[in-house]
């Protein structure tokens, strides 16, 4: 259910379920928007963009009601004390000045907050001994601002405690013969502790604005605390600024305000209210405060090697792995179908597997990149990957790469006809896909589609077409068509490119050819644009490694053409002349010694007359900076 607003001279103001949030000019000038009955705010987007003084126009328009807290500053006295009405500093001085037993000393948010609560202790127990001697009988006991924080500490730290001493709080492990002061807790702790009391210190339906609400905090502790305390205060409003991805997935009535720039002149901002969409609440958010491209990828963030590798092949884009090719596939359809939410490009990668032709033009067409090998584990069997983990560990590359492709070639003679089936099941499993899904307007007319089947199919064509394929591929010893159709993991650790380079395992092989992309010398630069060349970016990335001197020597010209002995002819004619034109030789005709000297001289400068190099010319797009893909 949306809540709509209107749009007053001083900006937009939204219709919450509790109370009406007002919210800082919009520069796209929209005046509604759809927002979910929800009192969970989280403010989010990319670094510099304009977050926090958002916040600061938030709590500004939301002054009667804004009530701020923050754990980075809330134990320490060296700070600006709020003068805004409803604040801890502001209670506190009432508290003071209404209560003279108070102590004064306290300086930090954290110790204030401690002495209203034990102030407050203090006069109920009193309360309650006056209505007692007054007759009321039995008073029965409600829980007091100290109790709740009691019970939410001993929740989220189970077996430790809050003990009632004389003058101050103190706090117990679960032995209970640990008991230290406030000052001694841990940072976490003493932010648990601040969050708690400062809450329950907010007024009625406040707009309580919590900045990085998961500082200081363990990951494990953020989804419990901040329920727990979200339920402390059912009338409140809660505005999270926070650039914590995990902890914003898990409020559950959660709006995002997605603020995208700010203009400082005119003091408005470009947001948006997020609807969650169908990616994930935890993706889209993460993913919408990056201002680079998005690449998703296939395996896990820990394991795969997809997730280690491609960060540094595209050091422009944000990688995110996302498991399976399926998922891949959708998540960049989808991502890129919600564009103008968030204006940002994004590709997937999967692997090649045995998709046919078509197949990896298609996915191509929807922004999803296939490399030219079969797997990613064929990657670090390149070529130019190869040659390049040779020359960094002292090996001899030609050496190094031929033991390595005949080894591939081989073992591709012994497995072709097994390849070629699993290449004809692969094909088969898609098409009966595409073509069972049909309509049939009976049961006998499906039935007769299922028996035409096996012809459609063709399944011992296609093997036959593969088969014969494939011996071609072997004929050439094209070492590059082997690495796009043949899938096999372990090949990688058998080919021996391991072994030969100096590594104990294949995974050290693999360890190093990332280490060598992470420092990003001239091996590098090599490995990074082999692997790109296997998905069609060869544009090479000049600005990151400076000329090597054979750059630097250009083609031959048509003047270096010329046969030997006709240059030597015309370089001696020139010489006479050059002679006869000088004054002050007494001679006009050249000895020898110095026409052999100006001969010497003329071909150190040859190198000058040549032109320049083409490979240099060819890549003025680099010079723009790192190429996107």
């Amino acid at each position: 259910m949306g809540f709509p607003f209107k749009m007053p001279t001083f900006g937009l103001e939204i219709l919450w379920p509790m109370k009406k949030l007002k919210l800082p000019p919009c520069v796209s000038g929209n005046n509604r928007w759809a927002l979910p009955e929800v009192r969970q705010v989280s403010i989010i987007g990319g670094s510099g963009v304009g977050k926090s003084s958002f916040m600061e126009e938030l709590t500004r328009l939301n002054e009667e009601r804004a009530y701020c807290i923050s754990a980075l500053s809330a134990p320490f006295p060296e700070r600006e004390v709020s003068e805004r009405p409803g604040s801890i500093d502001m209670q506190f001085a009432e508290a003071v000045r209404n209560r003279p037993y108070i102590r004064t000393d306290a300086v930090s948010e954290l110790d204030k907050l401690a002495y209203m609560l034990f102030a407050d202790e203090f006069e109920y127990l009193l309360s309650v001994k006056e209505r007692k001697e007054e007759g009321e009988g039995s008073v029965r006991l409600v829980p007091t601002r100290l109790d709740r924080i009691a019970r939410l500490w001993e929740k989220v730290f189970p077996g430790n405690r809050i003990v009632r001493t004389p003058g101050q709080l103190m706090f117990s492990t679960a032995s209970g013969s640990d008991i230290i002061t406030l000052e001694r807790l841990s940072r976490s702790e003493q932010a648990v502790l601040y969050y708690a009391a400062a809450v329950l210190y907010a007024m009625p339906s406040a707009v309580i604005f919590v900045d990085a609400p998961s500082l200081f905090l363990h990951p494990s502790l953020l989804t419990n605390l901040w329920n727990s305390i979200e339920e402390l205060r059912p009338d409140c409003t809660f505005v999270y600024n926070s650039v914590d991805v995990e902890f914003v997935s898990t409020r559950t009535s959660n709006a995002c305000i997605w603020v995208k720039s700010y203009d400082v002149d005119s003091v408005t901002w470009d947001y948006e209210v997020l609807p969650p969409g169908n990616l994930t609440d935890e993706l889209f958010v993460d993913l919408i405060g990056t201002r680079k491209p998005v690449l998703f990828i296939e395996g896990d963030a820990r394991h795969s090697i997809d997730a280690r590798l491609y960060p540094l092949v595209f050091p422009d884009c944000t990688v995110r792995p996302l498991g399976s090719c399926d998922k891949v596939i959708e998540t960049t359809r989808t991502f890129n179908d919600l564009k103008s939410m968030h204006h940002l490009e994004s590709k997937g990668i999967v692997d090649r597997d045995r998709r046919t032709a078509p197949e990896v033009a298609y996915l191509r067409r929807k922004s999803v990149m296939v490399p030219d090998v079969a797997e990613v584990e064929n990657l670090f069997l390149l070529e130019g990957v190869i040659k390049a983990m040779a020359k960094r560990r002292g090996r001899d590359p030609l050496n190094v790469f031929s033991k390595v492709s005949a080894f591939v070639i081989a073992e591709f003679s012994r497995r072709y006809d097994e390849q070629a089936l699993q290449h004809v099941r692969h094909r088969v499993k898609r098409e009966v896909e595409c073509r069972i899904d049909g309509r049939f307007a009976c049961i006998t007319a499906m039935e007769t589609h299922l028996r035409a089947l096996p012809s459609i199919l063709a399944p011992r064509r296609h093997y036959d077409e593969l088969r014969e394929k494939f011996r071609d591929i072997l004929r050439k010893k094209d070492y590059a068509e082997i690495l796009k159709v043949f899938n096999h993991k372990p090949m990688l650790g058998e080919c021996g490119v391991a072994r030969l380079l100096g590594y104990g395992s294949k995974d050290e092989y693999v360890a190093g050819v990332i280490a060598t992309l992470k420092e990003g010398d001239e091996e590098g630069i090599k490995i990074r644009n082999a692997i790109r060349f296997a998905f069609s970016l060869d544009l090479m990335e000049q600005q990151e490694v400076a000329p090597k001197k054979k750059q630097e020597v250009a083609p031959k010209t048509q003047q270096e053409i010329v046969p030997k002995k006709k240059r030597r002819e015309e370089a001696g004619s020139a010489l006479t002349v050059t002679s006869v034109s000088k004054p002050g030789r007494g001679s006009e005709t050249p000895q020898p010694k110095k026409k052999k000297r100006k001969r010497k001289k003329r071909k150190n400068r040859k190198p000058e007359l040549k032109e320049p190099n083409n490979r240099k010319s060819n890549n003025k797009t680099a010079e723009k900076g790192v190429i996107k893909i």
